[in-house]
């Protein structure tokens, strides 16, 4: 009986300890977390906030939201990081490599702050590529983007309230399925509108409409 309960007192220790053991882990990581926030709204509020704004909302024509549900949910850590480290070309996104990486990575940990949907980044970003006529998505995209995009996907260079979806800055940084997901869903609060599904008094876009647009997109980087 006496060794029965030393056994049973021996594991309830052992799980004891197990448990305190996963708490203070979890107490660390949270630390770490809120630390590389709290770096991370720093740096945004002294390198970004100019042109992002407060929060990230972004403003028409000069610069992107940054802290949109649908983007959060869709691009990938790298997207932001690749981003902010490399600037885009041709735009007024200028590079942020002189921050070094623990920099641009507590930017992004600040703008993660302001996530509410789930996290889908790797689904999306595991998409397939996009297969489809070039020729045909030409005439979507003339059709539907071009206004606030630009005919050459210039961007806010032409005068419109899109990004500059036509550069090697963003094609060589976003995945087909991210510029995908964003066709379909657009982003709330924002220019950019959803073509896919009962949108009313936009485009619904089928799929293969949808990836033949991405190719045409696609064929502007080379040009």
């Amino acid at each position: 009986m006496q060794v029965l309960r030393l056994f049973q007192r021996t594991n309830l220790l052992t799980l004891l300890v197990a448990l305190l053991g996963i708490s203070f882990s979890a107490t660390v990581v949270s630390a770490a977390e809120s630390t590389s926030i709290k770096m991370g709204k720093q740096l945004y509020e002294e390198n970004c906030i100019f042109c992002h704004q407060e929060n990230g909302v972004g403003q028409v024509g000069i610069a992107p939201s940054l802290t949109n549900k649908e983007l959060l949910s869709t691009a990938t850590d790298k997207f932001f990081i690749d981003t902010i480290r490399d600037g885009r070309d041709g735009t007024s996104m200028a590079a942020f490599s002189v921050l070094g990486t623990s920099g641009v990575q507590a930017i992004v940990a600040y703008l993660r702050s302001y996530e509410k949907l789930p996290n889908r980044a790797a689904e999306v970003n595991n998409q397939p590529d996009a297969f489809g006529d070039p020729r045909l998505g030409k005439q979507w995209y003339e059709q539907i983007c071009s206004t606030c995009h630009g005919m050459a996907g210039e961007g806010y260079e032409a005068g419109g309230s899109g990004t500059a979806i036509g550069k090697g800055g963003f094609l060589s940084k976003a995945s087909d399925g991210f510029i995908r997901e964003t066709i379909r869903k657009g982003r709330s609060n924002t220019p950019m509108h959803g073509f896919q599904g009962p949108t009313a008094g936009l485009a619904d876009l089928s799929d293969r409409e949808i990836d033949d647009t991405i190719v045409y997109l696609r064929s502007l980087q080379t040009h």
